[in-house]
C-alpha cells in the first residue's frame, strides 16, 4: 500500500511539473536590461515626428500617416459634404457676429488698436482649421491672455507714448509663444501645462475676470486717464480720482443700458435652448444700435467716447517688426512662455470639455502643435496671441457646427468686415465694447466650482485662493507665481515625505493591504511587511524612508521584547510602486540591510521596478542581500520567510 501511495504521489508530481514547465517561472533577476538613457531622452521626439510606425509599413504610408497627423483636415475632409457645410456656414456666421465686437474689445484690453483684434480673428483660425483636431473650438483673442500680455509688456514700452515699439514687443512675444506651444506638442511636453492645476486655473480665471471687469470701468465711465496697473487697489484709486474730475455720464447711461440688454439676452438664451442665437448676435446688435444712436444724435460731440478710426484691409505683414536682438528678447521670451501656458491651459480645458460632450478624443499634443503654428503665422501677420475661447466655442457648438470649417467661415466674415465695415464703426462708443467684455466675463467666475474644490481637497482650495488673491491684489504674474509655487510645494512635500504603509494579510486570501485602511488585515508574527508609495527612491526621500523603517522595526522589537518567539525575523518591502532609484537610494538600502542584519533580521524585497533591479545589480546590492531574497510578489516573499508556514493556517 505504501509503495502504491508513493508511486501515486510521484505520478501526480510529474503531472504538475509537466503542466507547469520551468519556462513559465518568472524571475525578477533574469529580466532584460532596460532601454538606455538616450532611448528614453529621444522617445518624445521620435513619437512626435514618427507616431505609431510599424516595421512592415511602407515609406509612402508612413508619410501619409505623418501628414494626416499634422493636418487632420486630410482625414475628415474626404467625408465632407454639402449638408455638413450648411451647418458649419450657419455656425460660422453666428460665431462672427459675436467674434467681431469681442475682438475689437479684447484688442483695447491688450492696449492695441481695434484692427489688431480683428486681424487675430482671421489668420489663426484659418491655420487651426487645417491643423487642429477639435471640431468645436473657436479661435481668436481672449480676455485673459489680452490682459496678461498688456500687463507684462507695458512695463517694457508704454503703448500710449511709443505704440510702435509696443507692437514690436507684442508680435515678438506672440512668435515666442507659438514656438513654445509647438515645442510642447512636438516633444510631448504637455505635462508642463498641467503644472497649472485645475484649482489654480479656477482661481486665476476668477481673479482675472474681476481685474478685467475693473479695467472696463475706464470705458464704461468715460475716464480719459486711467492707471496702467491691474491690481484692485490701484484701479479703485484711479476711479476715485476720476470722480473728482470732469466726466460725462452719457457713457455710463449708454454702457449700462446695453449691458442690461446683453445680460437679459444671455439669460433668455440659457433658459430657452432654441434661442441660443440671441445672446450670440446681441453684441453685434448692440454695436449697430449704439453706433446709429451716436451718429444720429452726434453724441460724440457731447462727451461720448468713440472708437473713431479703424484701419481696414487684409492683415499687413509684421515679419520685419520681430525683434531677435537687443535687451528685450529675453523679457519677450518670458512673456511668450507664460502666455503660451495660459493660452494652452484655456484652450485644452475648453476643447476637452466639448470633445467629451460630443464623444470623441482630443489629442493634446496635436492641439499644441496646431496652436503653436497658428501663433507663429499670426506673429508674422500683425496678430497677437490667439487661443480657444469658451464663450465663442459654446456659441459655435450651440449653432450646430460639425467641423472646424466654421472657423474658416468666421475668418472670411471678419475679413469682409475689415474690407467693408471699418469706416462704419467710427461712431461706435467705447462704453459698448466695455459692456460686451463685461457680459462675456461672467462664465469665468465659477463660485460653484471653487466651493466644490473646498469640499474635496483643502490644499487644492488653497492653491485656488492663492491664485485668486495674487491676481486681485498683486498682478497677473504674482497670481500665477503663487499658484505654481503652491502646486510645486505640494509635489515636493509628497516627494520628500512619501507614504510608507505597514501591510497585513486579509484572512483566507493572498491579498496584502494597509492595516490603517483595512483594519481587518492581520500582521504575520515575526514579519514586518512594508510598502513604499513613491515612484522614486531618490536623495530627497531615501534617508527619511530608511529612518522610518528602522524606527518601526525598533518599535516592533520593543513591543514584543517580553516574548522572544514573536520577535521580528524578516522585513519584507513591497517595492512595486518604486520605478526608479539613484545612488543615494541604493546607499540607504545598503545601510538598512546592514542595520537589520546586525539585529538578526533578514531584508526581503518584492517586485522592484525594472530600473531599480537593474541598478541594484550594477551596485552589487543584489549580491549583498542575496538573490534568494528578492521575489516577484509579496505573497512569495512571505512564504519564503521564517515562520511563514506556521502562520499560513491563520491566513
Amino acid at each position: 500500500m505504501g509503495s502504491s501511495a508513493s508511486e501515486s504521489r510521484s505520478a501526480a508530481e510529474n503531472v504538475v511539473e509537466e503542466s507547469n514547465p520551468p519556462e513559465i517561472v518568472i524571475s525578477v533577476l533574469n529580466t532584460p536590461a532596460p532601454p538606455p538613457l538616450w532611448h528614453e531622452l529621444t522617445w518624445p521626439i521620435r513619437e512626435g515626428i514618427f507616431p505609431c510606425r510599424k516595421e512592415s509599413s511602407s515609406l509612402f504610408r508612413h508619410v501619409i500617416s505623418v501628414l494626416c497627423g499634422l493636418f487632420p483636415v486630410l482625414s475628415w475632409g474626404k467625408r465632407y459634404d454639402g449638408k455638413t457645410f450648411r451647418s458649419d456656414l450657419m455656425a460660422g456666421l453666428t460665431l462672427a457676429s459675436l467674434g467681431i465686437p469681442q475682438s475689437i474689445g479684447y484688442a483695447s484690453l491688450a492696449k492695441l488698436d481695434p484692427q489688431y483684434g480683428l486681424y487675430t480673428s482671421v489668420i489663426p483660425p484659418l491655420i487651426y482649421a487645417v491643423m487642429g483636431s477639435s471640431r468645436e473650438l473657436a479661435i481668436g483673442p481672449v480676455a485673459v491672455v489680452s490682459l496678461l500680455l498688456s500687463s507684462m509688456l507695458q512695463k517694457l514700452a508704454d503703448p500710449r507714448v511709443d505704440p510702435e515699439s509696443y507692437r514690436k514687443l507684442v508680435f515678438t512675444s506672440t512668435f515666442f509663444a507659438g514656438i513654445f506651444q509647438a515645442a510642447f506638442g512636438l516633444f510631448r511636453l504637455g505635462f508642463l501645462v498641467d503644472f497649472l492645476s485645475h484649482a489654480a486655473t479656477v482661481g486665476f480665471m476668477g481673479g482675472a475676470a474681476i481685474v478685467i471687469s475693473l479695467q472696463q470701468l475706464k470705458g464704461l465711465l468715460g475716464i480719459a486717464h486711467f492707471t496702467t496697473k491691474t491690481d484692485v487697489v490701484s484701479v479703485m484709486e484711479a476711479v476715485q480720482n476720476a470722480i473728482h474730475q470732469p466726466w460725462h455720464p452719457e457713457n455710463v447711461y449708454l454702457g449700462c443700458s446695453f449691458l442690461i440688454f446683453l445680460l437679459i439676452t444671455r439669460f433668455i438664451g440659457r433658459r430657452i435652448k432654441k434661442l441660443f442665437w440671441l445672446p450670440a448676435i446681441a453684441p453685434l446688435i448692440s454695436v449697430i444700435l449704439s453706433t446709429l444712436l451716436v451718429f444720429m444724435t452726434r453724441a460724440d460731440k457731447h462727451g461720448v467716447i468713440t472708437i473713431q478710426h479703424i484701419k481696414g484691409g487684409l492683415n499687413p505683414s509684421s515679419a520685419k517688426l520681430l525683434q531677435f536682438t537687443g535687451q528685450n528678447v529675453a523679457p519677450c521670451a518670458k512673456v511668450g512662455l507664460i502666455c503660451a501656458i495660459i493660452a494652452l491651459t484655456e484652450a485644452m480645458a475648453v476643447g476637452r470639455s466639448f470633445a467629451s460632450i460630443k464623444g470623441y478624443h482630443l489629442d493634446g499634443n496635436k492641439e499644441m502643435v496646431a496652436m503653436g503654428f497658428m501663433n507663429i503665422a499670426g506673429s508674422l501677420s500683425s496678430c497677437y496671441i490667439a487661443t480657444g475661447s469658451f464663450s465663442r466655442t459654446a456659441v459655435n457648438c450651440s449653432a450646430g457646427c460639425k467641423t472646424a470649417v466654421s472657423n474658416i467661415v468666421m475668418a472670411i466674415t471678419v475679413f469682409a468686415a475689415l474690407e467693408l465695415l471699418t469706416r462704419l464703426l467710427y461712431y461706435t462708443p467705447v462704453a459698448i465694447l466695455a459692456s460686451i467684455i463685461l457680459s462675456s466675463l461672467l462664465g469665468l467666475i465659477d463660485i460653484g466650482e471653487a466651493y466644490a474644490i473646498w469640499e474635496v481637497d483643502k490644499v487644492d482650495f488653497l492653491t485656488c485662493l492663492g491664485a485668486f488673491i495674487g491676481v486681485l491684489f498683486g498682478s497677473v504674474e504674482i497670481g500665477l507665481l503663487i499658484a505654481v509655487a503652491i502646486s510645486f510645494s505640494r509635489i515636493i512635500w509628497n516627494l520628500i515625505r512619501p507614504q510608507v504603509d505597514i501591510l497585513g494579510r486579509i484572512q483566507g486570501t493572498d491579498i496584502f493591504c494597509s492595516i490603517k485602511q483595512y483594519p481587518m488585515a492581520k500582521q504575520a508574527s515575526g514579519l514586518l511587511i512594508l510598502r513604499i508609495d513613491s515612484s522614486f527612491l531618490y536623495f530627497v526621500n531615501a534617508n527619511m524612508i530608511k529612518e522610518r523603517i528602522a524606527k518601526w522595526v525598533k518599535e516592533e522589537q520593543d513591543e514584543i521584547e517580553e516574548n522572544p518567539k514573536e520577535r521580528i525575523k524578516s522585513v519584507v518591502i513591497d517595492m512595486s510602486n518604486v520605478k526608479n532609484i539613484d545612488t543615494t537610494g541604493i546607499a540607504a538600502l545598503e545601510e538598512l540591510h546592514k542595520k537589520l542584519d546586525s539585529l538578526g533580521i533578514q531584508l526581503v524585497m518584492a517586485n522592484p521596478g525594472w530600473l531599480v533591479i537593474h541598478k541594484m545589480k550594477l551596485a552589487s546590492l543584489v549580491d549583498m542581500i542575496g538573490e534568494k531574497w528578492i521575489f516577484l510578489t509579496v505573497g512569495e516573499a512571505v512564504e519564503a520567510c521564517p515562520n511563514a508556514k506556521r502562520d499560513n493556517g491563520n491566513g
